[in-house]
């Protein structure tokens, strides 16, 4: 899907198995190995995650079994740490790997289904400056800012890629993009990118981005918020509103309420002219 969502799964395994990173494999939209549609509404991480994190747990617990069986104790005597089964108090031990190369399919299989209380609800407050040119209508985002309620974040890496790829995305809602059709034949006149105004990396100064951890999600185990739409619902009011603000104090509010997304320059220099040019 090209969120990072497997690299999120494969550490939440790590977490658990405590075996290097390169040792997970992640399949994910084979239809040979599994059905669903895929994500939607953010819930790769919160649903998805917590069945990773959840069939791992229950994974080891089925190999403690089996390695209580092959070391010929009790499975409380059994402990588990990085990839290792040892007997409490002896130097008796069997890897993982090794336990699962001596079963009879080579492997240890856990076919795990679970569920999670409920959907996830972040919060965030985006702020954003912008400066017109009155002369062109050309509006410029000098700097945005923003701070996440997310939850518990496995990686803050993909967590800010996709808040401010998300933002920057709503930003270009704001500010370009645009579908437009022809009024009499109602052929689709932006259908390539040729036309079509697709936001760029530079239509934003300085992003900063800040993640509050402090209040996990109660209905998941990982204590996870989805995090996919909170840059793009974020910013498309933040920057009409800022927008709307810079035309007001320039005198201009009554043309300033009445511009729709996308407001793009020419709508902006409209509305600085007045009522005789809109």
């Amino acid at each position: 899907m090209g969120q990072g969502i497997a690299t999120s799964y494969a550490q939440l395994a790590v977490d658990v198995f405590g075996v290097p990173i390169e040792k997970i494999r992640i399949v994910q939209g084979d239809t040979d190995l599994a059905n669903g549609f895929g994500s939607a509404g953010s819930r790769s991480l919160f649903t998805g995650g917590s069945s990773v994190q959840i069939a791992s747990q229950r994974t080891i617990e089925k190999a403690k079994a089996l390695a209580a069986q092959e070391l010929e104790v009790g499975e409380p005597d059994i402990e588990y740490r990085d990839a290792v089964f040892n007997v409490v108090g002896t130097d008796r031990r069997v890897g993982l790997f090794d336990l699962a190369a001596a079963q009879p399919e080579t492997s240890i299989y856990v076919d795990s289904t679970s569920t999670v209380g409920g959907p996830t609800w972040p919060n965030g407050c985006h702020i954003c400056e912008v400066e017109i040119d009155p002369k062109t209508g050309k509006v410029e985002v000098l700097a945005y800012a923003s701070a996440n309620d997310v939850g518990h974040v496995v990686n803050p890496m993909i967590v800010n890629g996709q808040l401010e790829g998300g933002a920057v995305q709503g930003i270009g809602q704001a500010l370009c993009e645009h579908v437009v059709y022809d009024g009499q034949s109602a052929q689709l006149v932006t259908g390539s990118f040729m036309d079509y105004a697709i936001p760029r990396a530079d239509i934003v100064g300085p992003i900063t981005t800040v993640l509050d951890q402090s209040t996990p999600c109660l209905l998941n185990p990982l204590g996870v918020k989805g995090v996919g739409e909170l840059g793009t619902i974020g910013a498309t009011p933040a920057v009409v509103s800022a927008v709307i603000d810079a035309l007001s104090r320039a005198g201009h509010g009554a043309s300033a309420r009445q511009l729709q997304m996308p407001v793009t320059d020419a709508k902006v220099w409209r509305a600085l002219q007045g009522p005789a040019a809109a």
